[in-house]
């Protein structure tokens, strides 16, 4: 199982926001330059946290993007849903209209089902229980504990 850079970029692109939660809105080309990131990527990726209710946007000259939401309200799984879909190690777990209602045929006798739910909710449980504030304190710490 592998985070893509969606998912990866999406977040750090939303800490950044967190930084400046409160201040207005922050220029794409801000974020791109402070976070080392495209800014026709993050151009794509703002579309799904958009849509997902996760930031708020201002067209224009001093147009850029806000959270719509108080840092601590944003959670790193509610980001990574809103750009990667749900979670889920097996195809068989994926329970969404994409999968029609089908499910395995084995899943009620599946030996090893049981044993991807729980790595999938433990999984859930850690980026569902971490907020962009907490991201932001983790940081500040981190920083304050090396100089």
């Amino acid at each position: 199982m592998k985070l893509s850079t969606k998912g990866r970029y999406s977040v750090t692109a939303l800490y950044e926001l967190a930084l400046h939660y409160g201040e207005g809105v922050v220029p794409l080309k801000t974020i791109a330059k402070t976070q080392q990131i495209s800014e026709n990527y993050l151009e794509q990726l703002m579309v799904p946290l958009k849509r997902a209710g996760l930031v708020e946007s201002v067209r224009g000259a001093q147009g850029g993007y806000a959270l719509a939401l108080p840092p601590e309200e944003v959670t790193i799984g509610r980001i990574i849903t809103a750009v990667e879909g749900p979670i889920a190690l097996v195809d068989c777990l994926l329970m969404s209209a994409e999968a029609e209602g089908k499910s395995c045929v084995r899943a009620d006798s599946c030996v090893t089902r049981r044993i991807w739910e729980e790595v999938r909710d433990s999984i859930n449980s850690v980026l569902n229980n971490i907020s962009l504030a907490d991201l932001v304190v983790r940081n500040r710490q981190r920083i304050g504990g090396n100089q």
